[in-house]
């Protein structure tokens, strides 16, 4: 696939596996507005791949030391000057970012190291599946400078819970992998050494299970997790009769049946 050209991230194709860097490593992967552009872009590029079943996962990392530390200080130094509407005209840029990238029809993995703060913390929490090097720390940092996790806290809740929330946003306090693992925001932790291969296992899985599944799982989970059980029934019943009798549906259990792998199986 030739990607179009981006001056802050690094995007190559593997196969059915796509993969984005963020390409900052001088500024540790800091946003700006060209980042929240590209990032966009690339969103709305593997989107499209994706249900032209040209891609079937997407790993997210971050060039260098550091995942990725939150806002640049030069594009923070050009929101002190801003005027409301500007700001939320910047904002909600930001905010349709994250949404692009939570709504992707496969599932996106995060391959994390360094630090992930601010911002850093809302790409791990809209990733699918997020593995953490050990050494990693994280923090909802924002209240430190005065503002809050706004753009990032539906995401985030819907990660880490209230309860969590309420003590992470409120103190802006730094926090380790495993912490991020006990709360939901991160799945793995694990030795540097192991990193990649974290990541390559988790997509072997994904490899292995139907892609029009996984893509109806993930809508299944943002789409049923905050209603009632009585609100809750007619949607799922009507989403697993739709996929039993899908195409998909019929090889994969039919292959179960047969003893033999389905044809989507890695």
């Amino acid at each position: 696939m030739n990607h179009v050209s981006y001056q802050f991230l690094a995007a190559h194709r593997d196969g059915p596996v796509e993969y984005v860097t963020l390409n900052r490593p001088d500024v540790r992967n800091a946003f700006n507005e060209e980042v929240i552009a590209e990032l966009t872009a690339w969103s709305t590029e593997v989107a499209e791949q994706a249900r032209r079943h040209q891609v079937r996962a997407a790993v997210l990392s971050g060039a260098g030391s550091v995942f990725c530390a939150g806002a640049d200080v030069t594009w923070m130094s050009k929101m002190i000057g801003y005027t409301e509407e500007e700001n939320l005209r910047d904002a909600t840029a930001m905010s349709r970012m994250f949404a692009a990238l939570n709504s992707l029809p496969i599932p996106l993995v995060g391959r994390i190291h360094g630090a992930a703060l601010g911002g850093g913390c809302g790409l791990a929490a809209v990733c699918d599946i997020a593995v953490a090097e050990q050494r990693t720390v994280f923090g909802f940092t924002e209240v430190k400078l005065g503002i809050l996790p706004a753009v990032i806290s539906p995401f985030a809740l819907a990660k880490i819970g209230r309860s969590a929330a309420r003590e992470l946003f409120l103190t802006g306090a730094r926090f380790s992998a495993d912490r991020a693992r006990e709360i939901g925001l991160v799945h793995a932790v694990v030795p540097a050494a192991d990193l990649d291969d974290t990541v390559a296992g988790y997509l072997r899985e994904i490899l292995s299970a139907a892609p029009e599944g996984i893509a109806a799982a993930k809508a299944l989970v943002q789409n049923i997790f905050d209603k009632s059980i009585d609100d809750a029934t007619p949607l799922t019943a009507s989403v697993i009769a739709a996929r039993r009798v899908s195409p998909e549906g019929q090889e994969g259990m039919r292959a179960f049946l047969e003893k033999r792998k389905p044809s989507w199986s890695a």
